[in-house]
């Protein structure tokens, strides 16, 4: 299943990011905790070369609290400061701007000694689509400041967000790149919910998903649907069983392969089978050794 999503918008998303870039201080990238490598947008680290960087593993609570552990461990090696939150809940909400606060400190200290008493903090936020960068924001603000909804690309233009008064967010449109560079990649985005669903075959999706489960967290898939299966058996025979489990039936007496696969793709997302993440840092670099 070779998944590939990048509509004319994110072209323009991206040359209004690399107009823009010069008017902050910190570049903010929202990751989503279930898919650390898949969630990162390889034109980011180009983008905001010379910047202070901040990356939330947003969606935590739905993540595995081990690996997203490693996760942290992993990014705060190679120099980025990682906060974890829920936008939804607000939860890391505060660490943002009192990590914007520290990594500003210097600056801020040699423009005061030059005279310049007001030093907002100003910041880049950006991430996939559907990451939950705009909730995030309007649990910031404490108001419904950028537009939100549970499908990607809802964001269109960008907008300056004043957090506090020496604190304000350029908020961006989400962004995707033009080229996954991998089947993987892509279907860890369609999983999540970072692709438009309406382009995907759901059922190939969910077997797809199934195939995955089945390897890192075969208990739980077991578990939430009261069923069993072995390493062997094929995807569209476990997707079949969620459906005879939910009584998911359709004309004929047949399991309704398409309303199954949406339910379980559904709650997956919502966590519902469990807190789980897709990749690993060990896995990631044995998949990637150059990255």
């Amino acid at each position: 299943m070779n998944i590939q999503w990048y509509p004319g918008h994110m072209t323009k998303t991206k040359r209004m990011m690399q107009e823009n870039i010069s008017l902050v201080d910190i570049v903010i990238e929202l990751l989503d905790a279930r898919i650390p490598y898949s969630s990162r947008n390889p034109d980011i680290d180009k983008l905001a070369a010379n910047k202070k960087r901040i990356i939330i593993l947003n969606k935590a609570d739905l993540a595995d609290d081990a690996k997203t552990a490693e996760w942290v461990e992993h990014f705060e090696k190679n120099g980025v400061r990682v906060l974890l939150a829920n936008s939804i809940t607000g939860k890391g909400l505060k660490s943002i701007t009192e990590v914007s606060a520290a990594l500003m400190a210097e600056k801020k200290e040699r423009l005061k000694k030059r005279g310049r008493i007001y030093v907002p903090t100003r910041a880049m936020i950006t991430g996939i689509p559907n990451v939950g960068k705009s909730t995030l924001i309007n649990k910031f603000v404490g108001k419904a400041t950028a537009k939100t909804g549970d499908r990607p690309g809802v964001t269109r233009g960008k907008q300056w967000v004043k957090i506090k008064r020496d604190f304000e967010l350029l908020d961006t449109p989400g962004i995707l790149w033009p080229k996954f560079e991998d089947e993987r990649v892509g279907q860890n985005l369609a999983f999540t919910g970072a692709v438009n669903d309406d382009i995907l075959d759901i059922a190939e999706l969910a077997m797809g998903l199934i195939e995955r489960l089945r390897i890192l967290y075969p208990q739980q898939l077991k578990d939430r649907y009261e069923i069993d299966f072995t390493d062997e058996t094929p995807a569209h025979e476990i997707l079949d069983a969620i459906g005879v489990s939910r009584g998911f039936k359709a004309r004929g007496g047949d399991v309704d392969k398409k309303r199954t696969a949406t339910i379980f793709i559904d709650e997956f997302r919502a966590a519902k089978l469990g807190k789980m993440t897709l990749e690993s840092v060990a896995e990631i670099a044995e998949l990637y050794p150059e990255k």
